[in-house]
């Protein structure tokens, strides 16, 4: 059979990165997808002579690949929300197959995509848009098919599990982290997508929508940064059998889908607790396999071309195919999708970790205890460190059962009224995982 020819829009990392593996791997690729892969253009804003691209037609116009008739399937590579939504519309529109690793396109504008793509009957592929290298989405939608999935929760961006591991192991404030992550290249110089759990949150909801069978809704996440924690917080965790992870949470309910990014206690013996640095990791619970864990780089130049080129392979194999009949694209059948709704964080149930700031007087934790008494949440432990007392305060650490985020609210809020309570109260979610 004639070779697939393929048009990659962004020569940057990941672009690069593709570019790369297929040429090195061209032969072992085309013996798993049953016929050769070219690439036949490029799109690139400049010049990029690391690259042996010899014979290959170049552009700095990306429009360029999606309506070039040669082109059997373009790679979205350049990210964003703006140019790639009409990138990948102007190519589906021409009949061409996309594969992208954009989880912001995907997160706020996937139903669009894929009810265009469904109309023109082409395919829109997007592994390498959650956790790089990570197999997950295939994991999800094909593996595990068989499975009512109960709940899915991952360590999705490692820019942030980066700086929370470098918290724990050395002590180091969060700013500190950051500024190093930044230098190192995890953190771009405006870094708010990473550490106030926005990435994730973008991931988070493809990952729900493949598990529960629902359509994609970013606007109703919720999202929670790690800006607040402190090296206390952290070794506190410690002290209590406990990890910190910026952690993504989906969970399915008989009200509804939970939908969730925060900063969450893990028992330290889980294995997503010791998933440390850049690493990305993602659990799933299905009532039939019980709770499975995939873990590896989750971004990345090779790893993330890796699900770039599964992905290609994936389309090619199933260029000769009958429509009908692929794997579709949020892994229920268009017409089979759930009216779910996503519940508010307010109305979602957890356990968790209270950071109090009191003054060191008697009858402050009685009052503590009353206040949450009072709303129905038990106390599972209580740590007051006495030795760390400074100017007459000292700070009272509180693990709760589970119980509705609102209860705790409420509770926070009559808490930070109480006499005798400096400061804010800090609130981290706590999930057992099991």
């Amino acid at each position: 059979m004639k070779p697939v020819k393929v048009g990659i829009c962004g020569l940057g990392t990941v672009g690069g990165g593709t570019f790369n593996v297929l040429q090195r791997n061209a032969e072992e690729i085309s013996r798993r997808a049953g016929r050769g892969i070219e690439v036949a253009q490029i799109a690139t804003r400049s010049p990029k002579p690391q690259f042996q691209t010899t014979g290959i037609a170049i552009t700095n116009d990306v429009f360029a690949v999606a309506t070039n008739p040669e082109i059997d399937i373009v790679i979205e590579l350049v990210g964003g929300y703006t140019v790639a939504r009409e990138l990948v519309l102007k190519a589906i529109e021409n009949g061409k197959h996309v594969v992208t690793a954009n989880k912001a396109l995907i997160a706020v504008h996937g139903n669009e995509i894929f009810a265009k793509a469904r109309e023109k009957g082409v395919i829109v592929a997007f592994e390498a848009a959650v956790a790089g290298g990570i197999p997950v989405i295939k994991a999800i939608r094909e593996g595990l098919s068989a499975n009512r999935i109960n709940w899915v929760a991952g360590i999705i961006n490692g820019t942030g599990n980066f700086i929370l591991t470098e918290m724990r192991e050395k002590g180091r404030t969060f700013e500190d982290v950051l500024a190093e992550a930044q230098a190192l290249g995890y953190a771009e110089a405006d870094p708010t997508f990473d550490v106030e759990g926005i990435d994730a949150a973008h991931k988070l909801t493809i990952l729900a929508s493949i598990a529960f069978g629902i359509p994609l809704q970013f606007d109703k996440a919720y999202t929670e940064g790690i800006t607040q924690l402190t090296t206390a917080d952290v070794n506190y965790a410690e002290a209590l059998g406990y990890r910190i992870k910026h952690l993504g949470v989906a969970r399915s309910t008989p009200a509804g889908i939970e939908l969730r990014v925060h900063p969450t206690l893990i028992p330290a013996d889980r294995l997503i607790a010791n998933v440390n640095g850049v690493m990305n990791a993602v659990m799933v619970n299905g009532d039939a396999a019980g709770s499975t864990l995939f873990y590896g780089a989750g971004a990345g130049m090779e790893p993330t071309a890796s699900s770039v080129i599964a992905d290609l392979v994936d389309v090619v194999r199933a260029m000769t195919s009958d429509p009908e009949n692929r794997v579709p694209h949020l892994a229920f059948q268009p017409d089979s999708l759930s009216a779910h709704p996503i519940l508010p964080i307010e109305a979602c149930e957890s356990a968790y970790y209270l950071r109090i700031q009191a003054k060191d007087h008697p009858g402050v934790l009685a009052q503590v205890a009353s206040i949450l008494s009072e709303r129905g949440i038990n106390i599972e432990s209580i740590m007051q460190k006495e030795v760390e007392e400074q100017n007459g305060q000292v700070p009272m650490i509180l693990l709760t059962h589970r119980v509705l985020e609102q209860r705790i609210n409420d509770a926070i809020t009559a808490l930070e009224a109480l006499q005798g309570v400096v400061g804010p109260v800090v609130r981290i979610r706590v999930e057992h995982l099991n």
